[in-house]
């Protein structure tokens, strides 16, 4: 069996630019919303706080190479940069990206996700603002958009699917309808340019039984997650009849109640014990999620996975090792984590200040045994 590659998604998120700056205010980054964020309900860990890093910042060589280290040493392959190209040559959060490139540091794996979606104030309150909107202009900003990524494909860094450069498609229905030969046009362009077409991953952003192979993808992301986690969020609040019923009648007697904000909170073991990794009809890559809080980000309309721990984590890599164990027609054995750094969504593989290096311990873990078990 091929080896397994974790790779992990990564925000570069965490410097200023000059759009936050006019949207947010001077000097916003992710750890803006991290370090404001407060509990909502008694219990809730909030605010959450990096661990052995502290608050980074990503223009810093150092921090960049430390993060790579870090992940290397307990088993994660690569990292998938987040990549935002809006059309018309716009780009934002391109900075780290172009660092890494330039300076050949750090010397660890990376692809990239184009997250071809548009930007709302909607984390922030601000649902009607558009602050970057996604579009798909014209052939010449096509053949722009690869001619940027070119210097990146060829780099010996950036990983490569049988001499095809890895690209994750975040939104495929988005730039199916955008653009249906986007794909194809790119997959011509790479052949000209010496590699073998281009490696095209749907994220797991839609369902796993939609067509990705006539929209032109050579494999995805699993969705398992998400569909595991769908009924539990979608359950309405458990009220008892006896309460049920005081609510009813001192509604009839016209008592109104006072409603408090409610936060949806699911059950992290819940959710994994539903987890089943299935196929769709492209090559499918198990993800995992080490957790999820996006309250920072969102307040009271964010959603939690409450009661997590390293040690539901490592079930999670457990399961999907196992998918993985009898897919040996696949051409890598890729299981994706979801997310390296997002820290204002509780999103984290990275050391925060309770658990330490739990969760990249538990990869480790399973990934070693699975190792000494081939």
């Amino acid at each position: 069996m091929k080896k397994i590659k974790p790779l992990a998604f990564y925000l570069p998120q965490y410097h200023p630019v000059p759009e936050n700056d006019e949207w947010w205010g001077k000097g916003f980054t992710e750890w803006t919303n991290v370090g404001k964020a407060q509990p909502l309900f008694e219990g809730h860990e909030q605010p959450i706080y990096p661990g052995d890093l502290g608050y980074y910042d990503l223009r810093v060589p150092e921090v960049r190479e430390q993060q790579a280290q870090m992940a290397k040493d307990y088993g994660v392959h690569g990292f998938i940069y987040y990549h935002y190209w809006f059309g018309s040559g716009k780009q934002l959060l391109e900075r780290v990206a172009n660092d890494v490139l330039k300076s050949g540091k750090p010397d660890f794996p990376f692809c990239f996700c184009w997250a071809n979606e548009t930007w709302s104030g909607i984390w922030h309150g601000l649902s009607e603002k558009i602050l970057a909107k996604q579009t798909y202009p014209d052939e010449q900003d096509l053949i722009a958009h690869f001619e940027y990524l070119l210097p990146f494909f060829k780099d010996e860094r950036y990983i490569k699917v049988d001499n095809k450069p890895l690209f994750i498609i975040y939104d495929p229905n988005h730039l199916n309808d955008g653009d249906p030969h986007y794909i194809s046009k790119f997959r011509e362009l790479a052949k000209e340019n010496g590699f073998d077409g281009l490696y095209v991953m749907a994220s797991n952003k839609l369902r796993d039984d939609l067509d990705f192979k006539s929209m032109g993808y050579d494999s995805k992301i699993s969705n398992a997650f998400q569909k595991a986690w769908i009924p539990h969020i979608d359950k309405k609040e458990y009220i008892s009849h006896s309460q049920y019923y005081k609510n009813r009648i001192k509604r009839l007697i016209g008592i109104k109640k006072k409603e408090q904000p409610k936060v949806r909170i699911q059950d992290a073991q819940a959710v994994v014990n539903d987890l089943k990794f299935e196929e769709s009809n492209v090559t499918t890559y198990p993800c995992i999620l080490p957790n999820w809080d996006n309250t920072p980000r969102s307040g009271y309309r964010g959603i939690i996975l409450a009661n997590n721990s390293p040690e539901i984590f490592e079930q999670q890599v457990e399961k999907a090792v196992k998918y993985l164990e009898d897919k040996k027609d696949y051409p890598e054995q890729f299981l994706i984590v979801k997310s390296w750094n997002e820290w204002a969504e509780g999103n984290i593989l990275e050391p925060d200040r309770k658990y330490g290096f739990g969760y990249l311990n538990a990869l480790k873990k399973i990934l070693n045994k699975h190792s000494r078990n081939e």
